[in-house]
């Protein structure tokens, strides 16, 4: 039995077809389907039923597929001692992120990393939060950045910054002539949502004490918030804006930016990493070089108010 052998059950387990299992390991497909029946073999058990389509791991072949996880976590652990001794700061970093922080995060930190560290390559996953978190459990990521808390037991969180919650308002809605907007003003009938699944529509239904779809005359999905600044210029709609997308806004553009009533609403950001994530150096780096992206203002909650999640 070797690691190599280990990581190409682990392959065939996540995409379920030998072809893209083996294109993901960068060897043939004979190779790989010859690797896995030799492991087979000598366990004397059979890993993956072959018969089904897509392929699937047999009752004990998920146990060992588990453990396989495990071993390979543990066998990282030896690298990164040697990295940390050897005080250099490279590798691969897997990053998980949900949509709503990816547009303003990632470019600076993409250009600060490869200015001060050029043998640290990162490789992201923008998806929503339940998605980064199960790729997490599964080491297919070192870690993650999501909106918490996420009250889950396996998983470690550590706070990186609160960002206020804004009103994007219409020049021809109402609410445009206010200076402070209360949640009760809210027409639910006008305010434009994220799809489905994403954290940051659980925490604006929360603020606006909203839960029916009945409450809105529009059915739009969309995951990007971009799209959703759009649709309120386009209309006499209103939307909820995290800090960072408003940062970068024009002096038009904030004018239309209302504030809601203290304690303001806010999001909690945080860096997640499994309990036995073993990359501490990296995780370490990568909060470092957020916090000087991030204005010094965000990283204390002051007179804001964490708004519930509803996961």
């Amino acid at each position: 039995m070797t690691l190599t052998q280990l990581e190409y059950i682990i392959a065939l387990d996540d995409h379920r077809h030998f072809a893209l299992a083996a294109e993901k390991c960068f060897i043939t497909q004979p190779t790989l389907s010859m690797q896995i029946q030799k492991l087979e073999e000598e366990l004397g058990v059979k890993i993956f039923d072959r018969t089904k389509l897509p392929v699937i791991p047999t009752e004990i072949g998920s146990s060992i597929i588990a453990q396989a996880r495990i071993t390979l976590r543990e066998a990282g652990v030896i690298k990164q001692l040697i990295s940390d001794q050897q005080e250099s700061i490279a590798g691969e970093l897997r990053i998980g992120i949900i949509p709503t922080l990816a547009p303003y995060l990632l470019p600076p930190l993409f250009q600060s990393i490869r200015q001060k560290y050029p043998r640290v390559s990162l490789a992201i996953k923008e998806s929503i939060t339940e998605d980064v978190i199960h790729e997490l459990k599964h080491n297919r990521l070192d870690c993650a950045l999501v909106v918490t808390p996420l009250n889950d037991a396996s998983i470690k969180e550590e706070v990186l910054f609160y960002e206020e919650l804004f009103l994007y308002v219409s020049k021809k809605n109402a609410l445009s002539a206010k200076k402070y907007v209360l949640a009760s003003d809210i027409d639910p009938g006008q305010l434009w949502l994220l799809e489905e699944g994403h954290c940051f529509r659980s925490q604006v239904l929360n603020l606006c004490e909203l839960k029916k779809a009945s409450d809105f005359h529009f059915n739009y999905e969309t995951g990007n918030i971009e799209t959703l600044k759009r649709m309120v210029d386009k209309s006499d709609g209103i939307t909820i804006l995290p800090e960072l997308a408003v940062m970068e806004f024009s002096k038009a553009q904030l004018n239309q930016v209302k504030r809601l009533k203290q304690p303001s609403p806010a999001r909690e950001v945080s860096i997640v990493t499994h309990r036995d994530h073993i990359k501490t150096r990296l995780i370490k780096t990568l909060r470092e070089e957020i916090l000087r992206i991030v204005p010094p203002s965000m990283h204390k909650l002051h007179q804001k108010k964490v708004v519930e999640i509803s996961y």
